[in-house]
């Protein structure tokens, strides 16, 4: 006997969201698991953060037993439509500016941070003297 698959769009999938209606996508599957959430081992905090979205990479993540493979099997209600499924931003590395090989303007502002407040301090004290020396002086 042949059963037919039922097919959901993701956005009929986003709105099963909360404790007492609760579906998640795996693998392109559509899970029902509003009734497992009491019983899960990780909480149900953790299947009510994958509720309405493609759950896969959460579900690999932690690295489920076969047992937990099997199991699914009684929650599936169906497979989304994957023409639906929001496209997802694919990573892009930062990009870095360009290596100065020579560092030489970074050295000229390690120098002039260093230098600085040597020429204000150098310029305070000869201030300070001429002052006294002209004060003295009278």
């Amino acid at each position: 006997m042949v059963t037919e698959t039922k097919v959901f769009q993701f956005s009929e999938v986003e709105t099963h969201v909360n404790p007492t209606d609760c579906w998640l996508i795996i693998h392109g599957k559509v899970y029902d698991v509003t009734k497992f959430l009491e019983h899960h081992p990780g909480g149900d905090d953790v299947l009510l953060s994958a509720t309405g979205k493609d759950a896969t990479n959460d579900f690999e993540d932690v690295g489920h037993s076969v047992d937990a493979h099997n199991l699914m099997k009684d929650f599936e209600i169906g497979e989304v439509d994957i023409t639906s499924m929001p496209e997802v931003e694919t990573y892009k590395a930062a990009t870095s500016p360009e290596y100065n090989h020579d560092k030489s303007s970074a050295f000229i502002i390690k120098i002039l941070q260093f230098l600085g407040p040597i020429v204000i301090l150098a310029l305070a004290l000869a201030l300070r003297y001429l002052y006294k020396k002209n004060n003295s002086v009278e």
